[in-house]
């Protein structure tokens, strides 16, 4: 028997009840994803550390155990305006509270409480036994950070941290992707709106990260994975401007917020929208080069006004 490296399933679902399996289905739940790297068992050891008459290692105990999953998702709509996105609740799960406008938008806006938690399955399938090793993953929460790079996919960078489950063979998951629209590039056609500070820079880069802190704890009585804070940012690359154009030096300096915004599609059910308004704050830009092109590199971070929870909007569409 070898399992696949190729053959491997991922299904993510809602819980209810935090830490409760809901049962995924490939059928339902199937996660379409690439660069996938998990962390099966990420075990905290205790040494019992004993005086002893000799050399040697010491018994090693297991004190706690959760696991990690990584991967990407490919960024686009979900085939109609209005409906939520296959990955929906993975942004859910990432500290996002989801909300539908019929036959128009779904958006998504970070909340600081009531966080909501995903089951992940995971499973390399053999290439010819009927069953194969089956990872239960409960409880998860975690980070997301988006990446849309001119001239390549746009995607969501997800990390995930869950509750160790017994792991047993069961029957190989059939996994169904529909619900997964082909991606398009990012690129002027594609990609008709960028603004940073009202500018619309020529831009290679934008990177968006919310920075969650994902905190396991194992105590007694209590197994959980919380989020403990959220520190939005990131970064965005653009054809540098005359000060005239643009003076983001003064920009950088000054002590007023701007806004951003990034759309990418231009037919209905395939739009993708991020956008902050009077939100970002610009800190230290620097040059860079690209196709001897000089370009400015602009760190932001995103800060909340007085009524919390409004960073940043992530509207499919």
């Amino acid at each position: 028997m070898a399992l696949l490296s190729r053959k491997r399933v991922i299904l993510a679902k809602t819980e209810t009840t935090y830490g409760t399996d809901p049962t995924p289905t490939g059928a339902a739940n199937a996660i379409l994803v690439r660069n996938l790297d998990v962390t099966p068992l990420d075990a905290e050891i205790v040494s019992r550390d004993l005086v002893r008459p000799y050399f040697g290692n010491y018994d090693q105990i297991i004190a706690a155990q959760k696991v990690q999953v990584s991967f990407e998702v490919e960024l686009q709509g979900a085939g109609a305006a209005g409906t939520a996105p296959a990955y929906g609740p993975l942004l859910i799960a990432c500290g996002m509270a989801e909300t539908v406008v019929a036959s128009t938008r779904v958006d998504y806006k970070p909340v600081s409480s009531s966080f909501s938690s995903v089951t992940i399955y995971f499973q390399p399938q053999d290439n010819t036994a009927a069953s194969s090793p089956l990872h239960k993953v409960t409880g998860c929460r975690g980070n997301v950070e988006v990446t849309m790079n001119a001239k390549a996919l746009p995607v969501l960078k997800f990390t995930f941290t869950g509750i160790y489950n017994t792991v047993a063979d069961a029957a190989n998951l059939t996994a169904t992707y529909t619900a997964f629209k082909t991606p398009i590039a990012v690129n002027k056609a594609n990609t008709p709106v960028f603004t940073f500070f009202g500018f619309s820079g020529v831009m290679s880069e934008f990177g968006m990260n919310l920075n969650n802190d994902v905190v396991y704890r194992n105590l007694v009585n209590s197994e959980s994975v919380i989020l403990t804070d959220r520190k939005a940012g990131g970064t965005v690359v653009f054809e540098a401007p005359t000060v005239t154009a643009k003076d983001f030096w003064a920009t950088a300096l000054g002590t007023t917020l701007g806004s951003m915004q990034i759309t990418h599609g231009t037919v209905a059910g395939s739009i993708v929208d991020i956008s902050a308004t009077s939100t970002v704050d610009l800190v230290n830009p620097s040059y860079t080069e690209m196709d001897s092109i000089v370009m400015l590199s602009c760190p932001y971070v995103l800060t909340p006004t007085t009524a919390g929870n409004d960073e940043f909007t992530i509207s499919v569409k």
